[in-house]
């Protein structure tokens, strides 16, 4: 008897530290998407958020057909339609906003395609997964480098999406911020597939930041604004949807969409 009562409590013990680890990961995934939020609205992305997170869908079918962690094919996916789009932009002058609309479109196909039927909800929607401390470490270091990013380049960013002729004159290389911006933004995407999936993550970038906006007197109120909100989004959703039995992507972006909608009862005035 002593086999099984040693088994179940080290089974108890890797699922408590499996579970501490998603949480804290959500946590810090959450910041990430708090704090470039505001950034992506400034630079047109807010409608583009949803559909450059379907950039990811072929590389998770793949990763399923391989057998292979999503997350690396999503990545890969990810990364490489970052700098696809940040090609197109300079070559043919259109709009970021305008040539990730196209990309999507192509993604979502192809990657409805590819991805296996049982796993196609998952994949769009976000799951319960449990995190290994390789995961957790590399999503966390990733975590602190977007938010590192954004905070060491915050008044680059601003002057860029602002006024890029200003930019320009100031001798600001505005194709490689452009460049890095956008692959802390598909990072932040990376990061929320595995609680959001690729149809909710866009969501909690957006959702915080306009939550900010509406509450915030300045950029440094509305970056704090933004993270304290996707924070208490992802806290609260997390402790709701097991209770209820409900996805926790969803569940997550109705609490955000619920202090969006409580945060014009203290708009701030004009």
């Amino acid at each position: 008897m002593v086999l099984p009562i040693s088994f179940t409590i080290t089974s108890m013990t890797e699922a408590l530290t499996s579970n501490f680890l998603y949480i804290i990961l959500a946590i810090g995934m959450a910041s990430a998407a708090g704090i470039i939020g505001p950034f992506a609205i400034m630079r047109r992305l807010a409608l583009a958020s949803d559909p450059i997170s379907h950039v990811a869908l072929p590389g998770l079918g793949a990763a399923f057909l391989l057998k292979i962690n999503p997350l690396v094919g999503a990545a890969f996916a990810l990364i490489v339609g970052a700098i696809f789009i940040w090609q197109l932009e300079k070559r043919t002058g259109l709009s970021t906003d305008v040539l990730i609309g196209v990309i999507f479109s192509v993604s979502l196909a192809l990657g409805s395609l590819i991805t296996p039927n049982e796993e196609l909800i998952d994949a769009l929607l976000g799951s319960y997964t449990s995190v290994g401390l390789i995961e957790f470490i590399i999503g966390l270091t990733t975590s602190a480098l977007i938010i590192g990013f954004v905070l060491y380049q915050k008044h680059k960013l601003t002057l860029t999406s602002l006024s890029p002729d200003l930019a320009k004159t100031s001798g600001l290389d505005i194709d490689r911020l452009n460049l890095y911006f956008l692959l802390a933004f598909v990072l932040t995407m990376l990061l929320g597939l595995r609680y959001l999936g690729v149809l909710l993550m866009g969501s909690l970038i957006i959702i915080p930041a306009a939550v900010g906006k509406n509450l915030g007197r300045s950029l440094n109120s509305m970056l704090v604004i933004g993270v304290i909100t996707a924070v208490l989004s992802t806290g609260l959703g997390l402790l709701i949807a097991p209770r209820f039995d409900l996805e926790p992507g969803p569940t997550i972006i109705v609490v955000a969409a619920i202090l969006f909608f409580l945060s014009f009862l203290f708009r701030r005035k004009s």
